[in-house]
């Protein structure tokens, strides 16, 4: 057992007290049956029972390979690690309590977790429970633990995180602004924030093309200054931007100590 109680025990500490999770296949739930909002074709796909046991290993690296432009660019590792570092993490803050939103497989939150020192925490949500059995299936790490939550109302305190990640998932959202802005609302004041999302390439007849895309399948492709832009309007700082063929990976850090 950690010396600050359990995982869960820890995560419950994070909680909005309104919040009521139950127990399930190795995370907390917080998702009833009314709960449960209606999905776009392309979340019918991310939720589907067959795709948690081959995202990490095959879906994964074939889609966001070719969005990166591969063979030019990073792999996994490399994109991990380029996470850990605009987020600070490691040395720079190696207790740091972190959420990965729309966290899948896990994947990503076990990479995170290489950051974190004996006193970190990173806490993986999602929607999918199937998503997320095979996350916790997978976890040995005493320092990761999962919520099954909906990423546009985040069920967390304010000012919960040192660090929020949400990697290949704002692109599927209803409503990313608003998932965006849930993120800001639960950083501490200093606290960082990377975001991996959708490009729409600069071409003709792009714009139209991305938004009968998202009208079909609920799908969104951004564009370069859109998701910059808001968190520009939000007051946000320190904001990075690193774009590939078809992804687009955005850092910004929330005003305040840190």
């Amino acid at each position: 057992m950690h010396a600050n109680g359990t995982v869960q025990e820890r995560i419950l500490d994070l909680l909005d007290p309104a919040a009521a999770p139950t127990p399930a296949e190795g995370y907390l739930d917080l998702i009833g049956p009314e709960d449960e909002p209606e999905p776009s074709f392309a979340q019918r796909v991310m939720e589907s029972t067959f795709l948690p046991h081959v995202y990490e290993r095959f879906w994964r690296p074939a889609v966001f390979s070719l969005a990166k432009g591969w063979p030019i660019g990073p792999d996994a590792a490399q994109e991990h690690a380029l996470a850990r570092t605009w987020l600070g993490l490691g040395a720079r803050k190696p207790d740091a309590t972190v959420l990965d939103v729309a966290c899948g497989p896990g994947n990503v939150t076990r990479g995170l977790a290489a950051g974190v020192g004996a006193d970190g925490l990173v806490v993986g949500l999602d929607l999918a429970a199937g998503m997320l059995a095979r996350a916790a299936a997978d976890t040995t790490d005493p320092h990761v633990g999962y919520v099954r939550g909906n990423a546009v109302d985040l069920p967390f305190r304010d000012g919960s995180f040192d660090a929020v990640c949400c990697f290949g998932a704002l692109y599927l959202f209803e409503d990313p602004w608003g998932a965006l802005d849930g993120m800001v609302r639960v950083l501490k004041p200093g606290g960082r924030m990377v975001i991996l999302t959708s490009r729409r390439p600069p071409l003709p007849l792009s714009r139209l093309g991305a938004r009968a895309l998202t009208e079909i399948t609920g799908f969104r492709l951004f564009g370069d200054g859109e998701v910059t832009g808001f968190l520009r309007r939000r007051r946000l700082g320190e904001i990075k931007q690193r774009r590939y063929p078809g992804l687009q990976l955005v850092g910004v850090r929330k005003p305040g100590p840190g």
